[in-house]
């Protein structure tokens, strides 16, 4: 087993720089080889498909025994019709009444049972050759699915610095399904068709090998062009896979980071960026269907080409007779027998061409999957090799270490980097933005290896460790906590398998996080919602820190594990963490150097190595680099809360929680999984059953391509009638006796088959590339519309468990993809089909309308067949759909959120879930596979009974010479039923298509009449107002409200306040009071349930949305950035214009960035990575102010707004803040009290009310909440 241009076994494992080289280059085209499909095959689809394969062969032979059998009839009728012996006599008008008819009716009685035999044989075959196709299919598929998404699991974190989640996610739902479709049914009907093919050449060279050479002669024509139109389809298909994955990667990032999308209205540019993917995606698809149309078109010319030198070179055979028996060499019914063989046989290869290109699609998926699957990651957590030492001391040591991130090898982070740390000590690093501090703790992690230097624990490098064994003796709270979609319980747990519940409450209790627990209506069984977006974020901080505490760690990292805690509750956890880190090896990464007072080591970074190191009385008194950061951090605060920042004797102070009910714009789906997963007053939508013509109204502005597709499809569904009658004319004039009469009507026929070989070139070119733009374009229409509507959708619509971003990003990769299964090319195919049947039978009609109403007798029996296939195979195709989008949920929150996966040894936790949710549909897929077998053999076995039935009557008539049928007119009935009965089998083997697409319009439509509450993506109505007009006077009226998703917990209860022009107001409280629900109220992503929010007097709701949103600027705790470029990014600020480049460095330096960003190989062109992860929390945070600040914002919000910089960095950040805030009305969410102090008003919200309000001062005589809050 092989690749064709690389061989998997021979793979050079990259590392995860060459990766970047690698995704630069324009690769060419790669695909393995076919056995290499089947790597995943048990011995039980072995023996299924060894089965199915011989169905196949054997329903594939049964049409050349056809032939065999049709071979006798015509010789009965000819034999039938001599009443004279080696005499030529005319038989244009013979009365076959005046001959004996016993032979005929004994010879045909037989032939006609073989029908009937032949008949029950097709439809055994079909059941076994389809049935052990598709269920060895669904469970490869299933197979390559946990495979993949287990290899995905334990790459090094290098190479998910370059692959996209969503990108990944693609892989894992559309290129399997490619996959799966390559091996499934199709191929069978390949195998089938194959099969026909050498039984016919079989029969023709045993029957007559002179004709049967001539007609070959034309085969390697049609194996030449379906090679090298298979080559070309390749490529496009590579590239196409790779553009859906790009649009797939692009619609994950905008559903995950949704709140900052609609917050700067920038819904209508992620759509286009989303539908520039889906344009390339479409090109590809567009050449890819005229490719196809051309071979198609080439190999009819040839088949028909076939035609007329077979019946040509067949004349001039008949004419001669053999010396041995003195009869001429080729009688009518050898000719046709070896004819209909080689013309079935070529005809059969040229209808396994469209499954040789499904074939090379599902070979190229397979390639990019499968180089995946076999990737050996630098750092594998799956391997049991390395060492697991008994016992650790802790001990740790950098030595002389350099590094650099794979995604930049061009920036140096670390540079010769020494320190150590003592068994049982506490050491913290600190040092400006990008000094290396964090790649230190993901070092220790072993997320990367340095490029030179050794990383030692316990004097053992940590390459020789195993990567399992080493997380599992680390803990790790980092600053932005990272929760999974279930239980509190549950997230606890991740820290330590087999924890009691005992444990549990008890890690709980030690961060401060079981009264909070317990006061929620499910305690420790309580939803966390994606990404923890139902709780605050000061409340996943404590559940972050007692899942680091349950698992009793050897060595604890702390990055800021106390930053989004309240004062009360840090005072609380930072003693609970004191305590934690008794005997332990603590190593903290810090901002605010209150925390870091009592370590026994500090460590100061400059430039990629250790400046000065010492306790902090060693280094102040240095006065050097530390003591810079520390008199830094004194100056920006106000002296008296600053100085017991720095004094060990002074009480501590410390953030205060935001609520963070919701995070406002943390891109945490507020997704609650309790009972009611409906939206609040709204009841879950009933699945309507739409029509086939609603989605083809969607290709409305293609209607001009459609129409010639449809002419094009019919003039090819008519050719063959026509032909029918041609044919029959051409058999029967061997029975005319004038030799020159003969000769000039074969020529004339030859030719019309050349003629109806080119009509059929041009029909199939245009059919195929006619549909083949309507179909992309619908595609593409579908997917834009879909990722539309859903950018149209109020956040509350985010909230619900049925819109997660897995489930969004599967409904876009497979539905509108699935549509094509009732659209495009398949219009094409099925019309075509139609007309050949329609035509046909209307010739039948005319021609035998005895026989032909016999055949429309069985008709009922296979359109019944059709709906009842359709019907089943529709509801399980539902049914699947629903479990796959489960799986591509998990699969997303695992891949997005890999680092908390991967430091908490949780791999095989998310493989399982996911394996879980593959199980369902796979039983489904089992169930339908019969279904559809068995169907489809029902409906392939009455085509066999209609001929048997037609012959029997036939006979019956010509005998009796009743109704005018002659030899002629039965040849003709018969052809248009042959060529006819091909186009139904070739329609009934569209049905599981059809019965996917439909489920998938029935979805699709669901969601585009949906009925938005905020249209989030265009707002055309609503007041807008010059900004000379605007007065900022913000009024919170009886505010009443509770979030859609959990309607029993109300968060405002009559909310009152008031915000003058040019004030600063500040938010205060402890955790769930509301004060980051006001701002997702200020910007409409929910309205009030009761009460009203006005700006300048007017009710909010009646601004225009877009415009009412580009007057605040939002800066928040946890930044969004895009996979873009810096500019970009900070450009992102304002989408309603093009934000010039020296207006993004104007407030790159307002947000003390623009130095960093000059320092960089490629400047404000450097991509960020996706969610921004290239930069560190201090970077991040930086670019997202100067996002804000670049739209010019009339009133600014700003969450914790410089919680994540270093001290230096916060200090001209906060200036720049604060100049930013001159001539602004500004709202500010604080933990931090010092950064308050000076406000006009702050406010002290409690239980969703205000309860305390004035000025610093003014509050702190009051001796209440707030004075209490200080005092920590």
């Amino acid at each position: 087993m092989g690749v064709e241009k690389i061989k998997m076994s021979n793979f050079k494992e990259p590392k995860p720089e060459d990766n970047i080289k690698e995704k630069e280059k324009n690769e060419s085209v790669e695909y393995v080889s076919f056995f290499e499909m089947f790597r995943y095959a048990s011995m039980i689809d072995i023996l299924l498909m060894i089965t199915g394969t011989i169905s196949a062969v054997s329903n594939g032979a049964i049409f050349p025994a056809i032939m065999l059998v049709f071979s006798n009839v015509i010789d009965g009728f000819t034999e039938y019709g001599k009443n004279c012996n080696n005499t030529l006599i005319q038989m244009t008008n013979a009365n076959f009444t005046d001959i004996e008819i016993n032979p005929l009716t004994s010879r045909l009685r037989i032939q006609i049972i073989y029908f009937l035999v032949l008949g029950f044989l097709t439809m055994i075959l079909s059941y076994f050759q389809v049935a052990f196709w598709l269920m060895p299919s669904q469970r490869q598929a299933r197979a390559i699915r946990k495979n993949l998404f287990s290899s995905i699991l334990k790459q090094d974190i290098g190479w998910f610095d370059v692959y996209k989640s969503g990108e990944l996610t693609n892989r894992l739902t559309d290129d399997v399904d490619k996959i799966k479709d390559a091996f499934g049914d199709k191929f069978a009907n390949a195998i089938q068709n194959f099969s026909t093919f050498i039984g016919g050449i079989v029969i023709g060279f045993v029957k007559g090998w002179k004709l049967t050479l001539v007609i070959l002669s034309l085969s390697p024509l049609i194996l030449a062009s379906a090679i090298m139109f298979t080559k070309i389809a390749q490529v496009l298909t590579s590239n196409e896979l790779k553009s859906y994955a790009s649009a797939g990667a692009v619609a994950e990032e905008v559903f995950t980071a949704i709140r900052t999308v609609f917050a700067f209205n920038g819904a209508q540019k992620e759509h286009k960026r989303y539908e520039s993917k889906l344009d390339e995606a479409k090109k590809y698809g567009i050449r890819k269907a005229t490719i196809n149309g051309l071979l198609m078109g080439f190999i009819s010319i040839v088949i028909n080409g076939a035609y007329a030198l077979g019946f040509w070179y067949g004349w001039t055979l008949s004419l001669k007779i053999d010396p041995n028996t003195g009869l001429p060499e080729y009688t009518i019914g050898k000719i046709l027998l070896v004819f209909f063989s080689i013309i079935t046989a070529i005809f059969s290869l040229g209808n396994a061409g469209p499954f040789i290109g499904t074939l090379a699609t599902g070979r190229g998926a397979a390639f990019e999957v499968f180089k995946i699957i076999d990737r050996k990651p630098s750092i594998d957590t799956s391997s049991n090799e390395g060492e697991k030492p008994n016992d650790v001391t802790g001990n740790i040591e950098f030595d002389n270490v350099n590094f650099n991130y794979p995604s930049r090898p061009d920036i140096k982070i670390l540079n010769g980097l020494n320190l150590k740390v003592k068994s049982g000590s506490t050491v913290a690093l600190v040092g400006s933005s990008g000094c290396g501090k964090s790649t230190c703790i993901q070092l220790i992690q072993r997320f990367y290896d340095p490029l030179n230097g050794n990383v030692k624990l316990d004097g053992n490098n940590l390459r020789s460790l195993n990567v399992k064994w080493l997380r599992s003796q680390i803990g790790v709270v980092n600053q932005e906590p990272i929760l999974f979609s279930t239980t509190i319980k549950e997230n606890i747990r991740f820290g330590k398998e087999n924890v009691t519940d005992e444990e549990i409450i008890e890690a709980a209790k030690n961060a401060n996080a079981h009264d909070f627990i317990m006061s929620l209506p499910d305690n420790y069984d309580t939803k966390v919602g994606d990404r923890g977006g139902q709780l605050s974020g000061g409340q996943k901080q404590r559940i972050a820190i007692a899942r680091a505490l349950v698992r009793n760690p050897k060595i604890l990292l702390l990055d800021e594990a106390t930053s989004a805690l309240d004062n009360e509750s840090e005072s609380i956890v930072q003693a609970a963490l004191d305590k934690a880190r008794l005997g332990r090896t603590t190593i903290i990464v810090a901002h605010r150097l209150s925390t870091i007072l009592n370590a026994d080591v500090i460590f100061a970074f400059e430039d990629g190595k250790v400046k000065e190191y010492g306790t902090h009385t060693d280094l102040m008194s240095k006065k050097g680099l530390y003591y810079k950061l520390v008199i830094t951090q004194q100056a920006s605060m106000d002296s008296q809360a600053s100085l017991r920042k720095i004094n060990p004797t002074i009480d501590e102070n410390s953030k205060l929680d935001s609520i963070k009910e919701n995070i406002l714009m943390s891109e945490k789906s507020n997704e609650f999984d309790s009972k009611e997963n409906e939206e609040k007053g709204e009841k879950k939508e009933k699945k309507k059953d739409v029509s086939m013509f609603k989605v083809l109204k969607l290709n409305g502005p293609e209607w001009y391509f459609i129409v010639i597709g449809c002419l094009a499809s019919l003039i090819s569904g008519a050719v063959q009638p026509a032909f029918s009658i041609v044919f029959s004319k051409a058999i029967f004039i061997f029975s005319e006796c004038d030799i020159k009469k003969q000769e000039q009507s074969i020529i004339l026929y030859s030719i019309l088959f050349i003629v109806f070989g080119i009509v059929t070139f041009i029909s199939n070119l245009l059919q195929n590339s006619m549909f083949g733009i309507s179909g992309e374009n619908l595609t593409k229409r579908l997917r834009s519309k879909g990722f539309e509507t859903m950018l149209k959708q109020e956040i509350a619509w985010f909230d619900s468990p049925d819109n997660s971003v897995g489930k969004l990003c599967t409904k876009l990769a497979v539905e509108a993809a699935a549509v094509q299964g009732a659209a495009g090319i398949r219009i094409g195919a099925l019309l075509m089909n139609l007309g050949n049947l329609g035509i046909g039978l209307i010739l039948a009609l005319v021609y035998g309308w005895a026989i032909a109403l016999t055949i429309l007798a069985f008709v009922p029996f296979m359109i019944i067949g059709g709906v009842l296939q359709t019907k089943m195979l529709t509801g399980f195709s539902g049914k699947d759909k629903e479990v796959l989008e489960e799986a591509g949920k998990i699969s997303i929150e695992a891949i997005s959120n890999v680092r908390t996966v991967a430091i908490f040894n949780k791999e095989n936790y998310f493989w399982n879930l996911y394996s879980k949710k593959l199980d369902v549909p796979y039983k489904a897929a089992i169930r339908s596979s019969n279904i559809s077998a068995f169907m489809l053999g029902f409906t392939s076995s009455i085509t066999f009974y209609a001929m048997a039935a037609a012959f029997a009557l036939g006979a019956y008539l010509v005998e009796k010479n009743l109704f005018g049928i002659t030899f002629e007119n039965i040849m003709l009935v018969f052809s248009c039923i042959i060529f006819g009965a091909q186009s139904v089998g070739q329609a009934s083997s569209l049905m599981p298509d059809y019965a996917k697409a439909k489920t998938a319009v029935d979805s699709m439509f669901q969601l585009f009449e949906r009925q938005t509450k905020i249209n989030n993506y265009e707002s055309t109505n609503g007041i807008t107002l010059e900004d000379k007009d605007l007065k900022t006077d913000i009024t919170v009226e009886s505010v009443e409200f509770c979030y859609p998703n959990r309607p029993e917990a109300k968060i405002l209860k009559g909310l009152n306040l008031t915000v003058k022009e040019g004030q600063r107001i500040a938010f205060v409280g402890s955790s769930g009071c509301g004060k980051s629900t006001v701002t997702q109220l200020l910007e409409r992503f929910y309205d009030p349930d009761n009460g009203m929010i006005k700006l300048n007097n007017v009710n909010l709701i009646d601004y225009n949305l877009h415009w009412l949103r580009s007057k605040f600027g939002i800066v928040s705790q946890e930044p969004i950035l895009f996979d873009m470029t810096i500019h970009e990014n900070i450009a992102y600020g304002d989408n309603s214009r093009q934000v010039s480049r020296e207006e993004v460095i104007e407030a790159a330096k307002k947000a003390n960035i623009h130095d960093f960003i000059s320092n960089l190989p490629k400047g404000y062109e450097t991509n960020v990575g996706s969610k921004g992860t290239q930069l560190s929390g201090g970077q991040k945070q930086r670019v997202a102010i100067a996002r804000a600040l670049v739209r010019d914002p009339k009133i600014l919000l700003l969450d914790e707004a410089t919680s994540a910089l270093d001290t230096e960095s916060e200090k001209i950040v906060q200036e720049a803040l604060d100049r930013a805030q001159q001539g602004r009305t500004c709202i500010v969410i604080a933990h931090r009290l010092s950064t308050i102090r000076d406000s006009d008003v702050i406010y002290v919200l409690q239980n969703g009310v205000v309860t305390e309000m004035g000025s610093h001062d003014e509050l702190m005589n009051m001796g209440g909440f707030y004075t209490k809050i200080n005092k920590y």
